[in-house]
């Protein structure tokens, strides 16, 4: 139940909320850092385990299935033990994993460890967002949920670029037990500056007559403006992946024939992610949820047309629009669904990352099958197609939703 007493949430400004928005800071650095810093090292992986492009793509999609099938039993674990405590279990886990993966004897273990690394990774977003929700004052919940995606950017940012020249210079594996290293900093940092819970009392065992975890999820699968947004996590993510899991390999082929050290700075793209996902944030209050969560996915679309082009500053200046528009949108789905919760507001963004995260692995997988055969401009046509999707659901399930709040 939410904490009986009268703390309304931690005020912008003060030491409660100065610690809760560097500690969720650094958990996004710890998941995200480990969960896509294959993505930078994918052609050399590819070339040194004999795999194809989209094979190597597997590595990515592991571990993301692996979140996607964890978050739902995360939110129930959140539910009995408090929402702290699972972070700090999952963030300790997934380090160890991580440590471990480095050390895979072939492609199949690989395999396995990612998703279990995955499976780890998932008590971070699924409680996340409703710890957040929980603890910070409603006021400033989306400038704080924004705040929190930009620290996701920033880990993805530094997993890939981290890793990516290491694989050139030394190996992919050396790279990617670097990114494990600096996890378990962030991770550390994570653990240290998380205030203690005080919106949120969980419950050992569930109370009778209160709802299940059944019933929660039924809840908030029955709400279709829950469902639009949970549609904007499966579409945007699985095109926003899929663009980064390829591109190493485009920019490495003709006409750019870029080496790996410097194709992975491309990753430096995630640095406007950093940006879009608190303005975002910002502009919520200005314009309202909608019209921002359009705008972004405008955004994207705009800058993915423009990475059509064989020229690589066009290329990059459509990455950085591409990524911008991403995390604008995502900021303002994932803060609006426990704003539309109803029955567990846990479970509810545990729902949206199962989406995210799925069609991170399913279309982070399937458009490298248009990319063999017609390259970039075949993989970029179908991730136009999933940004078109969103945006279609979205203007026509979530008007009015601004006004909701529950």
């Amino acid at each position: 139940m939410a904490g009986g007493d009268a703390f309304g949430g931690h005020a912008h400004g003060s030491p409660g909320y100065r610690r809760m928005i560097l500690a969720l800071f650094a958990a996004g650095v710890a998941t995200f850092s480990q969960l896509y810093s294959v993505q930078g090292v994918l052609p050399e992986l590819a070339r040194d385990l004999a795999v194809s492009e989209a094979q190597a793509a597997l590595a990515v999609s592991a571990a993301t299935a692996g979140l996607a099938s964890s978050v739902i039993a995360w939110s129930a674990v959140a539910d009995r033990i408090g929402r702290l405590r699972t972070m700090k279990t999952a963030v300790v886990a997934a380090v160890v994993l991580g440590l471990l993966v480095p050390a895979a004897p072939g492609f199949e273990a690989l395999l396995a460890l990612r998703f279990v690394e995955g499976l780890a990774l998932g008590g971070i977003p699924a409680v996340a967002l409703a710890y957040l929700s929980e603890e910070i004052a409603p006021l400033h919940s989306a400038v704080a949920a924004g705040t929190y995606i930009s620290g996701t950017t920033l880990g993805g940012l530094a997993g890939r670029l981290v890793a990516g020249p290491l694989s050139e210079f030394l190996t992919w594996r050396a790279g990617t037990l670097v990114v494990a290293l600096l996890a378990a900093a962030a991770a550390t940092a994570f653990i240290l500056a998380a205030p203690a819970p005080r919106g949120f009392t969980p419950v050992p065992r569930r109370t009778p007559g209160a709802p299940g975890l059944a019933a929660k999820l039924a809840a908030n699968l029955a709400r279709h403006r829950l469902l639009a947004l949970y549609a904007q996590g499966l579409l945007l993510m699985g095109g926003f992946v899929a663009v980064y899991n390829y591109l190493g390999f485009r920019l490495e082929a003709p006409p750019f024939l870029i080496p790996a050290s410097l194709a992975s700075f491309v990753f430096l793209a995630y640095l406007s992610g950093t940006w879009s996902s608190r303005r975002a944030g910002a502009l919520v209050g200005r314009l309202g949820r909608l019209p921002v969560l359009l705008g972004s996915t405008g955004v994207m679309a705009a800058g993915l047309a423009v990475t059509v082009l064989d020229w690589l500053p066009a290329v990059v200046a459509g990455l950085l629009l591409f990524t911008a528009g991403f995390f604008g949108a995502h900021a303002v789905a994932s803060g609006w669904v426990p704003v539309l919760a109803v029955g567990g507001r846990a479970q509810a963004a545990s729902l949206y990352n199962l989406a995210y995260y799925a069609g991170s692995s399913a279309f982070g997988w399937a458009v490298g099958l248009a990319f063999a055969p017609f390259g970039w401009p075949g993989a970029a046509a179908c991730v136009l197609a999933l940004v078109a999707a969103a945006a279609v659901i979205a203007a026509a399930c979530l008007r009015g939703g601004d006004r909701l709040a529950g």
